[in-house]
């Protein structure tokens, strides 16, 4: 398990599908998503069993995000993984938050320990984030942790281009103390 100053991380399980249903079947967590909510308890299954392919995959992925107070009430999920756009790799930093978690710096506390971790634990050349243009707060994070806009990416078909954001090992390991 691994911790920031307020939160506990640990890798998904199987035991997380109630709570992923909760979250992700919120549609105001969704409200930026072009996909929507998940439909039903069945898709957070599946999402589940995708997430736990990734740590098998690729030794990394969604972590289950918990208040160090309440460890065994997960607040949100997010993680890196890997995410194939245009048949190139990426390093996907992704999250989301219960409604009663936001505003509370938490999404900020994590994306910055994520990239921190993606480039020492893991040795990741590079992180990148996708985001919805008009998702502001999601933007604020992703600065705030040291990714940068690059450029549009049409991500969700019939949907509006998605923003890309990035940051190389390299500008992170020269960013100032």
């Amino acid at each position: 398990m691994l911790h920031t100053e307020r939160l506990l991380l640990r890798p998904v399980r199987p035991e997380d599908e109630a709570d992923l249903w909760r979250i992700y079947g919120d549609p105001a967590t969704n409200t930026f998503n072009p996909a929507g909510p998940l439909r039903d308890r069945q898709q957070a299954h599946d999402v589940l069993q995708a997430w736990l392919q990734g740590w098998q995959d690729d030794g990394f992925g969604r972590w289950a995000i918990a208040r160090q107070a309440h460890p065994d009430k997960p607040i949100g999920f997010g993680g890196l993984s890997v995410h194939l756009q245009d048949e190139r790799r990426m390093n996907n930093l992704g999250y989301r938050f219960e409604t009663a978690a936001w505003g509370q710096g938490y999404a900020t506390e994590f994306a910055c320990f994520t990239v921190g971790y993606g480039f020492t634990a893991l040795a990741l050349s590079t992180i990148e984030a996708r985001v919805r243009k008009h998702h502001q707060a999601s933007i604020k994070v992703l600065e705030k942790a040291g990714l940068r806009y690059i450029s549009e990416i049409q991500d969700v078909a019939n949907a509006a281009p998605s923003q890309l954001y990035a940051l190389s090992r390299a500008a992170w390991l020269a960013r100032p103390e």
